[in-house]
């Protein structure tokens, strides 16, 4: 049978705290289930001939519940496309794609990037459909049989956590009306949520038990504390008092001191790892400083400890914060997620070469810092958003005029020239794409990359076995070739001229089937 001894939650009418909180109990399993809303699995289906004959797509409509952040979507496979669309006020859609050449290749276990990818929940989903593709068309097929549907049925579980929230009002708002206020424990304390409307109730510091009973927070210890009804007295000796005082000082102030030295050598240690003396020497070979080496404390007083207040992007590559320097001066400060360290010889070559880079239509790389595992790289900052808010955003898109757009174009073409052939080594951009193409106060093109692009010398191309770049943007050719040329930039800016014209996004899954 079905239970459950945890209130709000309950299996039979009044024993919940309301209707969304009733749980069923579905008695044609064995053993019997709990279940909160119906729900369904994805399953493209094709016939001995490669037509698709039917397809489902996996959806879940939780009005109450809000999907927990700490879900990942995640897609496994060697050509294999997810999405996931969901409301949150407006349509949206989101997803990753997985392209290997071989199974062997996948990390059994984990999903480490090869076979398998990754996308974060958003805040606040309380419904969304899921679908899933490849890229290339497959021709091995078998006879489906009733033992086939028999074993599907025990592949239909797709586990998912929920976050559950009393009513859609603040704590504040819900404590002046003690009628309906759910922290009924004496002992109890209210937390708003994080995760949309409403408030839960947990039992304060020393206690233990259900916040939402009346008598459900309890001392978290056994015993009364008596002696003989008298109580329990602690007697300690002033003298005593003072040395264990001083012994806890004098502790934390040793432990403070390693902790410092550790820290100074960690990233005495990162620097050198990261290039750092390298770099050193190359700017005091040169005749001017191109690039500026800022220390981590600069950058986390510039960024407020890295606070989310000032991220101002994030994406496959890292996130990027907005930081403002002792000289009031602001920057754009990019923080990436992963470095490969066999390649810092070539890295800190580029950190060179983009930091001269003086266009007006290219971002200015400012410097770095490589005191953390991960570089950080220092951008000017442009005020006035990216191309895609300007052209997708309602508020903002009917501002930006043919005349604009023109300017846009070919600004954005020049710079992706200058890119191509001026300076001396071949940088290909890698991820050309409306969010990349940021615009300035006089609407001025500044073409932003972040890290996506890479030096390349003039009579090669790049190969790779990793997918760069966004979907929708990419070259068609590179699935086949995993080869990179100026090509590969090329094709990507057509996209964006495209989106100029029409004002359309270049991927969209809720377009009517004809466009």
């Amino acid at each position: 049978m079905c239970y459950t001894d945890t209130y709000p939650f309950g299996i039979s009418e009044g024993c919940s705290l309301d209707d969304s909180f009733l749980i069923t109990c579905n008695t044609t399993f064995s053993p019997p289930r709990p279940f909160l809303g119906p729900g369904n699995t994805p399953a493209p289906c094709y016939d001995a001939s490669g037509m698709l004959v039917e397809e489902t797509t996996s959806s879940l409509v939780s009005e109450k519940f809000p999907i927990s952040t700490c879900n990942r979507f995640t897609a496994v496979g060697c050509d294999s496309f997810a999405a996931i669309m969901g409301t949150r006020g407006q349509n949206f859609t989101t997803g990753c794609l997985s392209l290997c050449d071989q199974m062997e290749s996948v990390t059994n276990g984990s999903c480490a990037g090869i076979g398998c990818c990754q996308t974060m929940i958003p805040i606040e989903m309380r419904n969304f459909g899921a679908a899933v593709s490849g890229l290339n068309n497959h021709s091995t097929f078998y006879n489906f049989s009733i033992a086939d549907l028999i074993d599907m049925q025990n592949k239909q579980d797709m586990p998912m956590v929920l976050d559950w929230t009393v009513g859609n009002i603040t704590c504040q708002e819900a404590q002046k009306d003690l009628t309906t206020y759910a922290c009924e424990a004496a002992n109890s304390e209210c937390l708003d949520s994080n995760n949309g409307p409403g408030y839960c109730c947990r039992c304060k510091t020393g206690f233990q038990g259900n916040a939402y009973l009346v008598d459900g927070c309890q001392e978290g210890f056994e015993g009364d504390g008596m002696v003989n009804g008298t109580g329990c007295r602690r007697i300690i000796n002033q003298g005593v008092s003072m040395s264990l005082l001083l012994i806890i000082i004098a502790g934390c102030w040793i432990y403070w001191g390693v902790q410092k030295r550790k820290l100074i050598k960690l990233k005495e240690k990162f620097f050198q790892q990261n290039g750092g003396l390298m770099l050193q020497q190359k700017l005091s070979n040169g005749s001017i400083e191109t690039a500026k080496i800022y220390t981590t404390e600069e950058l986390k007083k510039a960024t407020n400890n890295y606070h989310k207040s000032r991220v101002i992007g994030q994406g496959g590559y890292g996130t990027v914060y907005k930081g403002i320097l002792p000289d009031n001066k602001v920057v754009a400060i990019k923080k990436s997620k992963v470095c490969d360290q066999s390649q810092m010889e070539q890295f800190i070559n580029e950190v060179l070469m983009l930091s001269q880079i003086n266009h007006r239509n290219v971002v200015k790389l400012l410097g770095c810092c490589l005191e953390t595992e991960v570089p950080l790289l220092v951008y000017e900052f442009i005020t006035n958003g990216t191309l895609a808010d300007h052209l997708h955003d309602k508020l903002s898109a009917s501002s930006l005029a043919w005349e604009m757009r023109l300017k846009v174009t070919a600004e954005t073409a020049g710079a992706l020239a200058y890119l191509h052939s001026t300076t001396s080594m071949l940088i290909i951009h890698r991820d050309v794409k409306t969010s990349n193409i940021l615009l300035d106060n006089s609407y001025t093109t500044k073409v932003s990359d972040f890290g996506a692009s890479r030096l390349v010398p003039l009579d090669q191309t790049q190969l790779t076995i990793l997918v760069q770049g966004t979907l929708g943007y990419l070259d068609p050719e590179y699935f086949h070739s995993s080869q990179l040329t100026k090509k590969s930039d090329v094709y990507s800016f057509g996209v964006v001229l495209a989106e100029l014209l029409t004002g359309k996004q270049a991927l969209a899954f809720d377009r009517p089937e004809k466009e």
